[in-house]
């Protein structure tokens, strides 16, 4: 067992960060699936003939993607953040000589 608790190792924090993201994309796709099977009820009950619920369930399909893809993906920019943000700090904490 390691001597960092896992509120400051960052290794946790990063772990933490990636399931609460998991959580919250599949908290979305729970309610996207109730929303549109009642939408697709409504829809065929009452007006079979013109499916107007596929707006909808495309429109919202095309937001869930997005959100799958940037919590399953590896996201490369996410690095290249990664190591602006250490250039700033080290700018802050190197500061030249006056």
């Amino acid at each position: 067992m390691s001597d960092v608790t896992p509120n400051t190792d960052p290794h946790y924090q990063d772990a933490q960060r990636q399931v609460e993201r998991k959580i919250g994309f599949y908290l979305h796709l729970t309610i996207y699936l109730i929303v549109n099977s009642g939408l697709l009820l409504l829809n065929f009950l009452h007006n079979p003939s013109r499916p107007w619920v596929l707006g909808p369930i495309l429109g919202w399909g095309i937001g869930l993607l997005s959100h799958a893809l940037a919590v399953f993906l590896k996201n490369p920019g996410t690095q290249w953040k990664r190591r602006m943000i250490e250039r700033e700090l080290d700018k802050h904490n190197h500061t030249p000589p006056a």
